[in-house]
């Protein structure tokens, strides 16, 4: 398929347009214009770039790509050797963030949902990125926070009581702890996101909920993957998904 045709698409589906965001999203670094081979990935790292080019991407899709508001503008150092590898390569470069935290059925928040075992009831926080439900029956802070663990592979930092029971959770995948309060002014047993903030420790003691620090890369796996298989099915085209190891 085209190139164009695949990035219109996409920023339709996640309704890109609707984002105020930290960086482009969509075609971030324009390769060929025929896509047969899509290789996703969380980031668009130098090892990531490399393993996908042996795969023969023809395009990549990541969560994480290039060109945040807060960093050096100058194409210098590990932003220029990424790119030139793309630009020698012929390999085109999609990234999609907040739209792809956010969708309610591909994005991470809702991919979350299966390793939590919880039913998204609604959506909070800005841009409604942030989602919240409730476990199927009340279960021991322990017993759940050991299944996803199982689930993530990477076993999580925990504050709070590890046999109180919980049903009310909320959760928002990678850097979420800004959210923190808010979940717990909802009514939420535990709150769980990919990072820790010191404050977040004294909140959670003084209030009893508990916060669930899953990993920043472990939390947002899923929502690239989910999109790649949907992009691939829709438009006949190969997907393979690339894990590069990240213990955060």
């Amino acid at each position: 398929m085209l190139l164009n045709e695949l990035e219109n698409y996409t920023g339709q589906l996640l309704e890109v347009e609707r984002f105020r965001d930290y960086c482009p999203n969509g075609l971030q670094v324009e390769g060929r214009g025929e896509v047969n081979r899509l290789v996703s990935g969380v980031t668009a790292s130098m090892d990531f770039l490399k393993a996908a080019v042996a795969q023969g991407a023809d395009a990549l899709l990541v969560h994480h790509g290039y060109f945040w508001k807060s960093e050096d503008a100058r194409i210098v150092g590990i932003k220029r050797a990424r790119l030139e590898w793309l630009l020698r390569h012929d390999v085109s470069l999609l990234a999609y963030h907040l739209p792809l935290d956010a969708h309610p059925l591909l994005g991470n928040n809702a991919q979350l949902a299966r390793a939590l075992g919880a039913e998204i009831e609604g959506w909070f926080g800005e841009q409604n990125i942030v989602a919240y439900g409730c476990l199927s029956e009340p279960v021991a802070l322990s017993a759940w926070t050991e299944g996803v663990g199982q689930q993530l592979a990477r076993k999580p930092l925990v504050i709070g009581d590890a046999d109180k029971p919980i049903r009310r959770v909320a959760w928002c995948s990678g850097g979420g702890q800004g959210y923190f309060e808010e979940a717990v002014r909802l009514g939420a047993d535990a709150f769980l996101t990919g990072e820790i903030s010191e404050q977040n420790v004294h909140v959670s003691r003084e209030t009893g909920v508990a916060f669930v620090a899953a990993g920043h890369h472990a939390t947002e796996r899923y929502g690239v993957q989910a999109l790649g298989a949907h992009l691939a099915q829709r438009f006949g085209i190969e997907h393979q998904f690339i894990e590069i190891a990240n213990c955060v």
